[in-house]
């Protein structure tokens, strides 16, 4: 699954039935983990946000996640979100990928996760341009060793290239 498909998803409270809010982006630790769903509702220079913990979430699919109940739902601070997939200063979309030899492989345009391994990152998808998307198709690259989160890039260890794999996904997802 990629984040590209949580986002947008409702949010339902298992234990009422209700309907929580919808997923607005997806929170990522430095050391490539999963660790919270934010909820929509964040205005532009709000210094908090709605979210819901990865332990939180009982199951999620294509149509919705499930969490126990509303006291999943947790204020959190801006500056206590290490970085976010869509919006805010650390986002992942979008940001350059580069090689320790200083190549760059494009810019990351989404973050792939397997469903039956909890809060895994298996890797990121690279797009070279949207040129490139048509005639080639986008890439991935699976996580490695040495794969490191900058302030402006992604910093991939040497020999990256070499290991881009082609994704079976249209330009639109």
């Amino acid at each position: 699954m990629k984040f590209q498909e949580l986002i947008g998803l409702a949010v339902f409270d298992v234990d009422e039935g209700r309907q929580i809010g919808k997923i607005s982006d997806v929170w990522v630790s430095g050391d490539w983990k999963l660790q919270a769903l934010e909820l929509e509702g964040r205005s532009l220079f709000s210094s908090s946000a709605k979210s819901v913990s990865w332990e939180d979430i009982v199951a999620y699919g294509e149509d919705a996640v499930m969490i126990r109940n509303q006291q999943a739902v947790r204020k959190t601070k801006a500056d206590d979100i290490q970085y976010t997939f869509l919006t805010g200063k650390n986002k992942l979309k979008d940001m350059d990928v580069l090689t320790e030899e200083g190549v760059l492989l494009g810019k990351a345009t989404d973050v792939y996760f397997d469903q039956e391994m909890g809060n895994t990152i298996l890797g990121i998808e690279i797009s070279d341009g949207f040129v490139s998307d048509l005639l080639e198709g986008r890439k991935w690259l699976p996580l490695a060793e040495g794969m490191s989160i900058g302030k402006n890039a992604i910093m991939v260890p040497p020999m990256s290239e070499e290991r881009l794999g082609k994704t079976i996904h249209s330009v639109n997802g």
